[in-house]
């Protein structure tokens, strides 16, 4: 029987060559089994745990829906640099859109003479030698166009220039030209305000950019006094004019027009005024309607008659005598193809009297009188919502002497602006309040506040007066059907550097309101020199030249303000506003009576002159900043 024996501790074991090259392999694949397990192990994990966030902590339908929501929405709103201007109805005045600007770095041309050689072959508009300039010198920096259309910097940058870089921009576009520019002023190449409403409401439009700043104005109505004022200033060669319209109720300017303007989409030309030339009649930047002040002429005769009816001093069939011209001094007050008689008030109106008108402000006195004008807005400046404002040339109340009044009372020794004249005659005629004038629209409806300075009563008379200016006196040719305008013409001779009157020159303007049986506008229009023509049988007065106008522009806006002509009504609402001319002259068939304005005080002696003036009291001193020009000619014409 062969036993196994088992060997004895320590005894060596002899392992063949080849039993150990199978061991090693056997022990390398126990490794690589480990680590394959391992790495599964790991990948499985992650897959369990990618599942588990997946389904249990974070579902993944709710992430993919997000994603898919904030794909479809659209990106946030680029809000521009500066805020839209619109006017009462939305339509764009001003908007700011962006542009892409071209600049170089001048140390990266190589060759500025070539390098703009090529730019203007692309871009025509520049100019070689200033374009040559810019891309020469040591800077880093330089403006080369301000604004590309995609096409142009396409063409630019086919070019290939090194140095040349683009840059997102923004640009002031102004869509509607012309027509209000003097009101929205302008932005510089920064976009910073420089004038107009862009200067005095900058910081709201910077700060405010998402919000329209929305104007009171009508651009309707601004291209219908734009081309009244133009076609009456070509077709009696003047200088310039002006225009405004305003509600009467509100105090909103619904269009104001100074010419000649200017063009917005160049805000930083400057037009050149030759030397020695009149600024005013030169400069197209100048704003007539708000910066230039004119003697208002026979227009402030409805001031002088308002007072007088309102202090009492006169009744509607009181009157003066207008049969002998006023000496002061060595200077004499006539009147333009005068009655040579006594006149009653609605004569005094309707023929245009600068004697009785000066005997109807001397009897209510120079301190009356200077206190009715500062109340009526005269002796300041106006609030207006511009930077271009002016002050009224207004003796002070030291210097206010009988002459002053005198004069005064027909619109001559005192200067103010178009818009102090407008804003007054509205107060006259919308029931005695006057409220200041804006440029910001109001909400329909809105109740403005105001300062009453006349009677309800006064008013209304004075509406009657109007309207017979307008039917039987010098505003004939401002008359439209239906539409029952009333105002008062004015022309005024313009006074040179010196402080003298000007031969042949003149301010010729109308200012009224419509319809006078419940005024909702005032208007005024005014024409700066103009010259006669054959048409107007050699006159340049208002009746020919500033009446038609204002006809004009009634006869085209009030459609577009939504009032119809009361053509079925007119005979009974003609009957309702007529005044006769004097007492006793019979009226329209079934007319009203006219009312009087009862007398507060004993009315002055009819035909009675003011006390004498001494002649050196009379020689005033020449204008200059605080004293307007007081009478210097022998005869003043009032229309």
């Amino acid at each position: 029987m062969i036993g196994h024996t088992a060997a004895a501790p320590g005894a060596l074991v002899r392992v063949s060559q080849p039993e150990l090259v199978r061991r090693a392999a056997l022990e390398r694949t126990r490794s690589r089994l480990l680590l394959a397990a391992g790495g599964f192990a790991v990948l499985f994990g992650a897959v369990a745990a990618r599942l588990a966030d997946a389904t249990l902590i974070s579902p993944a339908a709710p992430v993919r829906l997000a994603a898919m929501v904030r794909q479809n929405t659209p990106p946030a709103e680029h809000l521009p640099g500066r805020g839209a201007i619109t006017d009462r109805n939305g339509e764009l005045l001003a908007v700011t859109l962006p542009i892409t600007a071209l600049y170089a770095n001048p140390r990266e041309i190589q060759d500025p003479a070539g390098a703009a050689r090529r730019l203007v072959s692309v871009l025509p508009q520049l100019n070689l030698e200033a374009v040559t300039a810019r891309l020469t010198g040591e800077r880093q920096f330089a403006y080369i166009a301000r604004a590309l259309t995609p096409r142009e910097q396409q063409a630019v940058n086919s070019l290939g220039i090194p140095g040349l870089y683009f840059e997102q921009a923004e640009r002031r576009i102004y869509p509607q030209g012309r027509a209000a520019a003097h009101i929205l002023g302008g932005v510089d190449v920064d976009g910073n305000g420089t004038a107009g409403v862009e200067r005095f409401h900058d910081e709201r439009l910077r700060t405010r950019r998402g919000e329209d700043l929305r104007l009171s104005l009508d651009v309707r109505v601004q291209l219908a006094l734009r081309d009244a004022v133009q076609q009456q200033i070509t077709d009696f060669n003047g200088i310039g004019g002006a225009g405004i319209m305003m509600d009467v109720q509100t105090g909103e300017i619904v269009g104001m027009v100074s010419l000649p303007d200017f063009d917005l989409a160049e805000p930083a030309r400057v037009e050149a005024v030759a030397p020695g030339a009149d600024e005013q009649g030169n400069n197209p930047r100048f704003n007539r309607a708000t910066v230039g002040v004119y003697e208002p002429g026979s227009t402030f005769k409805l001031l002088t008659a308002a007072m007088a009816l309102d202090l009492g001093t006169v009744n509607v069939w009181g009157g003066y005598d207008a049969s002998r011209p006023i000496r002061v001094g060595r200077f004499t007050i006539n009147d333009y193809r005068g009655k040579n008689r006594w006149l009653a008030l609605p004569e005094i109106l309707a023929y245009s009297s600068n004697l009785a008108s000066a005997h109807m402000a001397a009897a209510v006195g120079p301190v009356r009188h200077r206190e009715f004008m500062v109340r009526m807005g005269m002796g300041s400046r106006l609030a207006l919502e511009l930077p271009e404002t002016a002050v009224p040339l207004i003796p002070r109340p030291q210097h206010w002497r009988d002459i002053n009044t005198l004069t005064i009372g027909f619109g001559h020794g005192i200067s103010v602006t178009p818009l102090h004249v407008i804003t007054g005659v509205s107060a006259l005629v919308n029931g005695g309040i006057l409220r200041p004038p804006t440029l910001m629209a109001r909400p329909h409806g809105e109740v403005v506040d105001g300062t009453r300075v006349i009677s309800e009563r006064t008013s209304d008379t004075m509406r009657r007066l109007m309207r017979l200016v307008v039917t039987d006196g010098s505003g004939r040719s401002g008359d439209v059907p239906g539409y029952f305008l009333g105002g008062k013409t004015g022309t005024a001779q313009k006074i040179g550097p010196t402080g003298r009157y000007l031969e042949n020159k003149r301010i010729a303007a109308f200012v009224g309101a419509f319809p006078m049986q419940a005024p909702r506008y005032a208007l005024y229009v005014m024409v700066d020199e103009p010259k006669p023509n054959a048409r107007s049988h050699g006159f340049a007065t208002a009746g020919w030249v500033a009446a038609p106008a204002a006809g004009a522009v009634l006869r085209r806006v009030a459609p577009i303000l939504g009032m119809a002509p009361e053509t079925d009504r007119a005979a009974e609402i003609q009957a309702a506003l007529a005044m006769p001319m004097q007492p006793g002259r019979p009226r329209a068939p079934g007319s009203a009576p006219a009312r009087a304005e009862p007398a507060r005080s004993a009315p002055p002696r009819v035909g009675a002159v003011p006390p004498p003036v001494s002649q050196d009291r009379a020689q005033a001193p020449r204008r200059n900043a605080s004293e307007p020009a007081l009478l210097r000619e022998v005869s003043i014409a009032p229309r």
